[in-house]
């Protein structure tokens, strides 16, 4: 069972399109809408891949670029979650990602100023001599089973989240966390063994 439709549609949705045929899911998804795809560019053949039983509630975003992939394990909730993958970001099983979360596998601009001008203008959509974008640095975010991210948490490229580890609420979450931790702060520093 699941309230996606047969033609790629959520049932009862307010947002026209169907779900893009480079989504992929297992059996008893929950989508609240289809919209949740709207700034997906990708085109990887399966650049999104939903576990069984994942549920995506309202404000959830993947939001990846034209190599982006991303894939969410069994009975993982997401609500309200930023997902911006211009590489790859992996969520375990049994996972809970609440509102404001954002998980980026990318800085999605250059560091340095000079290249950061060349990125302004080459993002401006009438500017008649636009550049090409500058060289972007990207690292896989791995999150392992059973996290809870709070909410208002950053999750930045390159971070491994360990099996059952909770990321307190408001955290910036830029170097990798062991399992059965808790961590909190920004950054983010463990505050407790579970």
């Amino acid at each position: 069972m699941s309230n996606v439709t047969a033609d790629r549609r959520v049932q009862d949705d307010w947002w026209a399109k169907p779900i893009p045929e480079n989504v992929f899911w297992g059996e008893g998804l929950y989508l609240e809408t289809a919209q949740i795809f709207r700034f997906m560019k990708s085109k990887r053949e399966r650049a999104v891949e939903l576990g069984s039983h994942v549920s995506c509630y309202a404000g959830v975003s993947f939001a990846l670029g034209e190599n982006g992939t991303c894939s969410v394990g069994d009975f993982t909730l997401l609500n309200g979650a930023l997902l911006m993958a211009d590489e790859h970001i992996q969520i375990g099983s049994y996972c809970l990602v609440s509102w404001n979360v954002g998980i980026a596998d990318s800085d999605f601009h250059p560091i340095d100023a000079a290249q950061r001008r060349i990125d302004c203008m080459a993002l401006a959509p009438y500017f008649k001599d636009r550049p090409p974008r500058p060289a972007l640095k990207t690292a896989p975010v791995i999150i392992g089973n059973g996290v809870w991210i709070g909410m208002n948490a950053v999750v930045l490229k390159g971070v491994t989240i360990g099996d059952n580890s909770v990321v307190a609420a408001g955290s910036i979450v830029s170097k990798s966390v062991p399992p059965n931790v808790v961590v909190a702060g920004n950054p983010a520093v463990v505050v407790k063994q579970l």
